[in-house]
């Protein structure tokens, strides 16, 4: 058993990440932090966790060395210690947008500030396993990944890694969130009778993600847009791209299946009847899955590739610890099995 706390885990993403720790097979979770709840027990924020454990949240200024330290602080907070973090741990894993990026001009761009520590992002991998799987084995610094840049990314990267997209042609990403995304400080936009009932577009253009999604995918003409819509968990991608000439339905079956045959949280949902027929993130809650689909007109090679998942799991949590695992050199599904429910 690895030892494991969790810096600033009274937010979603952290509990959820402590929910997750909590049956890990190899992992004991030591201690998990909260400046504003010091004292209490876990169970008092993450009610979904009583029962399950007795721990009380500490200041951060009270962390011991562990093996393995989860940073889930507000973007911006985790680039400020890392030096700091790194005294503590082995293995850090951050799951904020601190060191996702390698450039730090783009960066700079895209976060409106210099980054702090911008020595330190050579050093992080992109905590996405599909991408990048063989970077991680053996990584002692993970990154997080953007949700929406997650949906996206997952959407595509199976027709484009087959070489089956133009490149040259615009990627279009029209990516459907739920109220989660927001984190757990409220806003105006997320009070109740604001954010009930509604499908609001709020980031037309000029994501932060849409640096991730370019990175990671390798191109230069990337747009997304973000709507707001009425579930709580959720992040659906619907990615409109453009095919090679000669690109068939069979290629991207082929393309789509070979990845989902190589990674274990994809599933490819592409089906002639019923309600499921295209991927739908309503049924992957709690799930580390991310369900892909597609669609090609073959007169225009106009494709659109489909992506569901979890945004606290697959687009935060779960991906964090899977990439963990990977970096561990364990089975990458441990602690993550868990299928999703139906209804919900």
């Amino acid at each position: 058993m690895l030892s494991a706390s969790i810096v600033g885990a009274s937010g979603y993403t952290g509990g959820e990440l402590l929910r997750l720790l909590l049956d890990h097979p190899r992992l004991h979770v030591h201690q998990v932090t909260s400046r504003r709840y010091v004292g209490q027990y876990v169970y008092q924020v993450h009610p979904n966790l009583r029962k399950r454990t007795r721990l009380k949240f500490v200041t951060p200024d009270a962390l011991e060395p562990v093996d393995v330290l989860f940073l889930a602080l507000p973007h911006g907070e985790a680039q400020k210690h890392i030096a700091r973090w790194a005294d503590l741990a082995t293995t850090i894993v951050d799951l904020s947008a601190d060191f996702r990026l390698r450039d730090p001009a783009a960066y700079a761009r895209w976060y409106g500030q210099p980054h702090a520590a911008p020595e330190w992002l050579e050093r992080f991998v992109y905590g996405l396993p599909e991408l990048h799987r063989d970077d991680l084995a053996g990584a002692r610094y993970i990154s997080g990944v953007g949700c929406n840049a997650t949906a996206t990314n997952l959407a595509l990267w199976p027709a484009l890694r087959a070489g089956l997209v133009d490149p040259e042609r615009p990627v279009i990403a029209e990516i459907k969130v739920g109220s989660s995304e927001g984190g757990v400080t409220p806003n105006p936009g997320s009070h109740h009778p604001e954010r009930a009932n509604l499908v609001r577009t709020y980031a037309p253009l000029g994501h932060r993600h849409t640096a991730e999604v370019m990175q990671e995918l390798g191109l230069s003409q990337v747009w997304l847009t973000m709507t707001s819509v009425d579930m709580v968990r959720g992040a659906m991608a619907t990615v409109h791209a453009w095919v090679r000439p000669g690109v068939t339905e069979k290629d991207l079956w082929r393309a789509y299946r070979a990845a989902v045959q190589e990674n274990p949280f994809l599933r490819l949902v592409k089906e002639r009847r019923g309600v499921y027929r295209v991927p739908d993130p309503k049924i992957l809650a709690g799930s580390n899955y991310a369900d892909l689909g597609f669609a090609l007109d073959p007169d225009s090679g106009h494709l659109v590739a489909m992506a569901a998942i979890d945004n606290l799991m697959k687009g935060a949590a779960g991906s964090a610890l899977q990439s963990l695992n990977v970096a561990l050199g364990w089975d990458e599904t441990l602690g993550l099995e868990f299928p999703g429910l139906h209804p919900l």
